[in-house]
């Protein structure tokens, strides 16, 4: 039923809007939930693992299925956002939308003022520029950048064509949403607040 009629095939109905029954029950609307989790090292960004690893579904103490918004590397630690929201994560995925991602590294040499310099003009990387923003010295070996890549292992690969490597990479930033104060296997709702920031950097509300 719709709307106290009797529905017909091919009929829309919008569930925040409309009265929908199924055999006399109303059709409750899946809520969205939006996680954010401080990734530890080891833990892997998937919902199972055919090796038996911690995944990052194991560390978050919900009922609701929510799935991974992308990708961190395994070793790597930081922001990850999880949620049931399938229009969010497919507008986060997608290149048209250049979510900027912010990452801390800790390289294996000193952050130098031609290092940060190459940064700002862009690194290629398996034949493609990764433009890289308002890359800053945060101590003597590292260094914070912004970046709009989603390619597996790209921040290690730009600073290995740079001569140096990575030790340790936490991800503090993705798009309007920050890590904050979150301690390692840590997690979070995201507040109304965030959930209309995050929707409107996606061009989902205004």
């Amino acid at each position: 039923m719709l709307n106290g009629k009797q529905a017909t095939i091919g009929q829309s109905a919008d569930p925040e809007k409309d009265a929908i029954l199924v055999d006399g029950k109303p059709v409750k609307r899946e809520q969205h939930i939006y996680l954010i989790l401080n990734k530890p090292k080891i833990v892997v960004t998937t919902l199972a693992d055919e090796l038996g690893r911690t995944t990052v579904r194991d560390i978050i103490d919900i009922p609701e299925r929510v799935f991974p918004v992308g990708r961190l590397d395994r070793n790597a630690t930081g922001l990850v956002l999880l949620t049931n929201d399938g229009e969010v994560a497919n507008r986060m995925m997608h290149p048209r939308y250049e979510t900027a991602k912010t990452y801390v590294a800790m390289l294996s040499s000193p952050v130098t003022p031609q290092l940060l310099e190459r940064l700002r003009k862009g690194v290629m990387v398996e034949d493609r520029k990764v433009a890289v923003e308002n890359p800053v010295k945060v101590n003597l070996n590292t260094v914070q950048i912004s970046i709009h890549e989603g390619r597996k292992h790209v921040v290690k690969k730009l600073f290995v064509q740079l001569g140096t490597h990575v030790d340790a990479l936490t991800r503090t930033e993705l798009g309007p949403l920050r890590l904050g104060t979150l301690k390692p296997g840590e997690s979070r709702k995201l507040t109304p607040a965030e959930v209309s920031s995050l929707r409107r950097a996606l061009q989902l509300e205004k």
